[in-house]
């Protein structure tokens, strides 16, 4: 079983922000692969299926952002999965709005969700697919920034990584993760 997790914070609040990017993605997942999102259990709202002969969960933590391993470890124990087949779907404030990189591990890099998964599985080790939110400018504070909207000009390229992400996420499916990395780090 593969397991997708999209980063966010839940309620009605945080639906459209920048924070939510991975919540975005998760959504526009379930309906690309036919996966209702129908589970709640381990402080997660989740849906199980199949895609290209693969059984795939996504999962969006309900924990808030900060506490995302808190639902992530035990949904990994529970459907007895390695952490090599957890890939993490996230915002990124290091990255250009749009931008999307993909990672097999690294640092937390300031992000208290992936600080938080880091924590709570044991390892800095799983796959990664981070999409660019860009820096607050003007002196805006960083919380105000993650949880504020895309403004109308950031909303294409937001819209089109999206789109270039959940490729990324399908290809997965079928090649290797470094093969996926290779050939989508360069696409934007």
């Amino acid at each position: 079983m593969l397991v997708f997790a999209g980063l966010g914070n839940p309620g009605k609040t945080y639906e459209k922000t920048r924070h939510n990017v991975g919540f975005m993605l998760i959504d526009e997942l379930s309906k690309e692969w036919n996966i209702t999102l129908n589970k709640a259990k381990f402080n997660g709202q989740y849906g199980v299926g199949v895609v290209s002969g693969k059984k795939v969960l996504l999962v969006k933590p309900l924990t808030y952002m900060n506490l995302s391993g808190e639902c992530l470890r035990p949904l990994l124990d529970y459907y007895e999965v390695p952490t090599d087949n957890l890939k993490v779907i996230y915002d990124d404030l290091d990255l250009p709005t749009g931008k999307i990189r993909l990672r097999t591990k690294g640092s937390a890099g300031g992000h208290n969700g992936i600080k938080s998964i880091i924590q709570h599985v044991g390892t800095s080790e799983f796959n990664r697919f981070r999409i660019g939110i860009g820096r607050p400018i003007n002196g805006m504070k960083i919380t105000d920034y993650v949880l504020g909207a895309f403004s109308a000009e950031e909303a294409p390229a937001i819209e089109k990584a999206i789109q270039i992400t959940i490729e990324a996420c399908s290809s997965s499916l079928e090649k290797s993760f470094l093969e996926v990395m290779n050939e989508f780090n360069v696409k934007v």
